[in-house]
């Protein structure tokens, strides 16, 4: 495991003048290094501020070790949660004073309570889980083979992934990659897929090339721009287009992977 991605969204963590609506942070930690969550102040300073009166101060924090990460809720009182956003319902309950608890998913939100009857939150990306060689393979645990691209076929990421791939693997034809409405167009009515808004699958989208697919900021950087300088929309385009060039030449995705996304409306329309 490389590490993890924490991203506290856009709105949800505190302003200069400590009212809620600061920017959107995003922190990358390494085996061995944490990361401390709540309301913070000048002397109980923290990476992830979360300015809602009913967060403590120092609420708690996240510890990543060489295999997985932990979650310690510093709070007297209240009980966290941990969801898998993909994972049907899944999720586990840090109660008060709990250090080091394991989190076992690849994909987490972490929740807090607030007194405005909402929830405030932050969500943590776990890449790179091992997967033991086939069975039969044999060697030891210090000689086993890791997948070079591990990636969960029943994660949301990999719909995403195979939505921006579609048009390459029915036509067979250089096409343009799917902007991201068209993604979250075609994902529609998808039970799962089906609920993601644009701001979602373009988090997907950098989770993949970031993460995933550890595609390097040169690859997926564009060759012109306006002025030379490639904009925020070129580099988003480079990195939508770096990610299919990868996925389809290394068979990420593949024919069969199409079964995963719903039927195409003009599927429907020449059965009628």
């Amino acid at each position: 495991m490389s590490g993890i991605v924490v991203h506290l969204p856009q709105g949800s963590g505190g302003g200069a003048d400590g009212e809620p609506g600061g920017e959107a942070v995003t922190l990358r930690l390494g085996p061995g290094e944490v990361a401390r969550f709540g309301r913070g102040s000048s002397r109980t300073p923290v990476e992830l501020r979360l300015a809602d009166e009913a967060v403590s101060r120092l609420a708690g924090e996240i510890r990543v070790t060489d295999d997985h990460w932990q979650l310690t809720n510093h709070s007297t009182t209240q009980t966290y949660l941990v969801e898998n956003p993909e994972g049907a319902g899944e999720y586990l309950r840090v109660s008060p004073r709990r250090a080091g608890a394991p989190i076992p998913f690849e994909f987490s939100r972490v929740v807090l309570p607030t007194r405005r009857g909402t929830t405030v939150s932050f969500q943590v990306f776990a890449p790179d889980h091992v997967y033991l060689d086939p069975p039969g393979a044999g060697g030891s645990w210090a000689s086993r083979t890791v997948t070079a691209y591990s990636l969960d076929e029943t994660a949301t990421y990999f719909l995403v992934l195979v939505a921006l791939c579609e048009p390459w693997l029915r036509d067979q034809s250089p096409v343009a990659v799917p902007t991201t409405p068209q993604v979250v167009e075609r994902l529609r009515g998808h039970g799962t897929g089906g609920r993601l808004t644009a701001r979602a699958v373009s988090s997907h989208i950098d989770y993949l090339a970031d993460e995933k697919l550890r595609i390097g900021v040169a690859a997926a950087a564009p060759e012109t721009g306006a002025g030379g300088v490639p904009g925020p929309g070129d580099r988003r385009n480079g990195k939508r287009d770096a990610v299919v060039a990868l996925a389809l030449k290394f068979a990420v995705v593949r024919e069969e992977h199409l079964a995963l996304l719903p039927p195409r409306a003009e599927a429907g329309a020449r059965g009628r």
